[in-house]
């Protein structure tokens, strides 16, 4: 019997759209003030960041023991 090829589709490797977390609108206006425009894509990887942040703060809170994530869990600057 001859072996099967691994399939490479790019759609297997998708993921499910994310639910947007930010107010495109406020967004574009922050950056409209800084004379900036807003590229197609600039939301969706802000809300990815978002997404990623929110993880990292509840992986944080659980390493140290607590259900509640606060302001600290989050990376600052």
């Amino acid at each position: 019997m001859a072996k099967k090829k691994k399939t490479t589709k790019k759609a297997a490797s998708k993921k499910k759209p994310q639910e947007m977390l930010i107010v495109g609108s406020k967004v574009k206006n922050m950056l409209r003030e800084h004379g900036c425009n807003t590229g197609g894509d600039a939301l969706e990887g802000l809300n990815a960041y978002i997404y990623w942040l929110v993880e990292q703060a509840g992986k944080r809170a659980d390493a140290n023991g607590r259900k509640t994530v606060r302001s600290h869990d989050f990376v600052s600057m």
